[in-house]
């Protein structure tokens, strides 16, 4: 069972907000679950355009960091893996609107495919407003840990990837905004404390909105491709507010291999919300919900498969009419042999 501890403390609703949605290509010709059409994504931009302020993320997460003002319904544009059909097919649809964006990308891959970005393509489009940030050295999963390396030597080489990495994009851009997008969305307490100690500001792939009180080495993103293209349930996404989580218990994702969740409670600011309009879900089900006074039980699995999995909690804001509090937890379950899935 899950636990939400429930409170009433500063108005959630006055503080800025602010979505990141996630991209991968651009492309009627690459796997469909990252794909979005350029059709469609034309069809998001033009919505955005009309509807919403696109600014560089740089600019939000620095605002918010200060707990400064964002404009409402503020959207910052991201794109992982540094695919060539960026340029080809959505650069000139956000050069067309004016939008600022920045790409994740992998320095050891940039180039070594015809798929992929070069430096001079990144160059080019670096001074046409897109910002380039680091995706990792390469594209591995970052839980993986070889069979016989101390903990202490696995992070000390993620260490050096994610600098060098940052050395290389600042060596091709002259810039890096110091953001890392963790690959395949997977991340552990560790790699949370290796970012915070090196200033660098992480990006993941559970969904939510963010706020001044999101976790800086893990802010969540929507994903805008594949299944979540659809613009009628994206509008809903791009809408949505920070969850008001005033503590969460659970402090590591990763799970061991048999996927059990001891204990999972929230405490959360009620003065936007009520309590009565929670409602969480798990693989797209609504969760029984148990209430005890300002406490709730949600029913979650004996186990979480292996692979990704998370927990998706959502409200109605009182203040805000068509506004829901979104709140995501990710869980990153190894198989036995200690292998991740991609």
């Amino acid at each position: 069972m899950i636990t939400l501890f429930l409170s009433s403390v500063a108005a959630a609703a006055q503080q800025s907000h602010a979505v990141i949605l996630q991209y991968h290509h651009v492309s009627e010709d690459t796997p469909s679950s990252t794909s979005v059409s350029p059709e469609r994504f034309a069809e998001h931009l033009a919505y955005i355009s009309e509807h919403y302020t696109v600014l560089p993320l740089e600019k939000i997460i620095n605002a918010l960091q200060k707990h400064e003002s964002v404009p409402e319904n503020s959207i910052a544009i991201t794109f992982d893996d540094g695919y060539r059909n960026i340029l080809e097919n959505a650069h000139p649809l956000l050069k067309h609107h004016g939008f600022a964006y920045t790409i994740f990308v992998n320095p050891a891959l940039q180039g070594t495919r015809s798929n992929l970005l070069t430096w001079e393509e990144l160059k080019l489009i670096s001074q046409e407003g897109a910002s380039i940030a680091n995706h990792y050295l390469g594209h591995e999963h970052l839980l993986y840990k070889e069979k016989g390396k101390t903990d202490a030597r696995w992070l000390k080489d993620h260490e050096s990837n994610i600098l060098l990495a940052e050395e290389i994009i600042e060596s091709y851009i002259g810039t890096s905004p110091r953001y890392f997008a963790y690959p395949y969305g997977e991340y552990n307490t560790q790699i949370q404390a290796l970012l915070r100690k090196h200033n660098i500001q992480g990006f993941a792939q559970h969904s939510g909105a963010i706020s001044a009180d999101s976790d800086f080495t893990a802010l969540p993103r929507f994903p805008a491709s594949g299944v979540y293209s659809n613009l009628n349930t994206l509008k809903v996404k791009m809408a949505s507010l920070a969850f008001p989580v005033i503590k969460n218990s659970v402090t590591e994702p990763q799970l061991d291999a048999s996927g059990k969740l001891e204990n999972f409670t929230l405490k959360v600011d009620l003065s936007d919300i009520y309590a009565s309009q929670v409602a969480c879900y798990y693989k797209g089900n609504p969760q029984v919900l148990t209430w005890q006074e300002n406490q709730v039980d949600i029913g979650i699995p004996e186990h979480f498969p292996t692979g990704r999995s998370r927990i998706n909690c959502t409200a109605p804001s009182k203040s805000k009419l068509g506004h829901y509090y979104w709140f995501s937890q990710p869980f990153f379950v190894p198989t036995e042999s200690g292998d991740w899935l991609n």
